[in-house]
C-alpha cells in the first residue's frame, strides 16, 4: 500500500510532518509565552499576532501563487517552496529575542511573508505528482500523517519541554528541527528537475535548448 507512493510525494510528506511537528510544538503554549516572556504582553498581544502573520499571509499569497503559475518549470516552484520554508523555519531561533509586541509583530509578519512563498508552491508540486490512481489516499496521508499525527505528539511534547526547560530550549529545538526538515526537500531535486545526459547540448536543437 504504501511502497508503490512516488518518492516526490513521500518527501514532501515525510518533511510536512517534521516542519508540522517543528511549529506545533509551541503551539498552545505560544500565548503562554506571549504573556509571560514580551513586556506588556496579554491576550490582545497574543490575538493582535497571530492575525499579523494570518493577513500578512493571505494578502501576499494569490499574487505569488500566479506569479509561480506563470512558470511551467518545476523550478521555480521548488526554490519558492524551498526557501519560504527555510526563512521561516528562523523564526523560532527569532522568538528568543523578542521582548517588545511590536518586535513580535515583524516576526510574525516575516513568518506569514515565508509561508506565502511556500505553501502555494508546496500545493503545486504535490499535486502534480500525486499518483493519479490514489489522489484520495495520498492527500489523506498528507493530512493523517503530516497533519493530524504530527500535531497529536509535537503538542504533547512542546508543552513538556516548556514547562520543564523553559521556552528558550523549545524554541531552539523547534527551530532546528524546521531547519534540517527544510533541508530534506534538498533530496527531491533530482526528481523534479534532472540532468540531462551528458553531451545533449550538442545533440538537441538550439531553439529547444533556448526554450528551457
Amino acid at each position: 500500500m504504501f511502497a508503490r507512493i512516488n518518492r516526490v510525494v513521500w518527501v514532501m510528506v515525510i518533511t510536512d510532518f517534521f516542519v508540522n511537528s517543528a511549529f506545533g510544538s509551541f503551539a498552545p503554549v505560544f500565548a503562554i509565552f506571549i504573556t509571560g516572556q514580551i513586556t506588556g504582553g496579554n491576550a490582545k498581544v497574543a490575538g493582535f499576532a497571530a492575525s499579523v502573520y494570518w493577513i500578512t499571509k493571505s494578502l501576499v499569497q494569490l499574487p505569488i501563487a500566479r506569479f509561480l503559475d506563470h512558470s511551467k518549470s518545476e523550478k521555480r516552484h521548488f526554490w519558492a517552496m524551498f526557501l519560504g520554508y527555510l526563512f521561516s523555519a528562523l523564526t523560532p531561533f527569532m522568538y528568543l529575542f523578542v521582548a517588545e509586541p511590536w518586535q513580535l509583530y515583524v516576526v510574525q509578519g516575516f513568518m506569514g511573508f515565508c509561508m506565502a512563498w511556500a505553501v502555494p508552491a508546496w500545493y503545486s508540486i504535490f499535486t502534480r505528482h500525486v499518483d493519479t490512481w490514489r489522489v484520495g489516499f495520498e492527500w489523506s496521508l498528507e493530512s493523517v500523517f503530516s497533519v493530524g499525527a504530527a500535531t497529536a505528539l509535537a503538542t504533547a511534547l512542546g508543552g513538556f519541554i516548556a514547562d520543564r526547560f523553559g521556552f528558550d530550549v523549545l524554541f531552539a529545538a523547534a527551530g532546528t528541527l524546521a531547519v534540517l526538515s527544510s533541508l530534506f526537500l534538498l533530496a527531491m531535486r533530482r526528481d523534479l528537475f534532472p540532468h540531462p545526459p551528458e553531451g545533449i547540448e550538442q545533440v538537441l536543437p538550439e531553439r529547444h535548448l533556448r526554450r528551457h
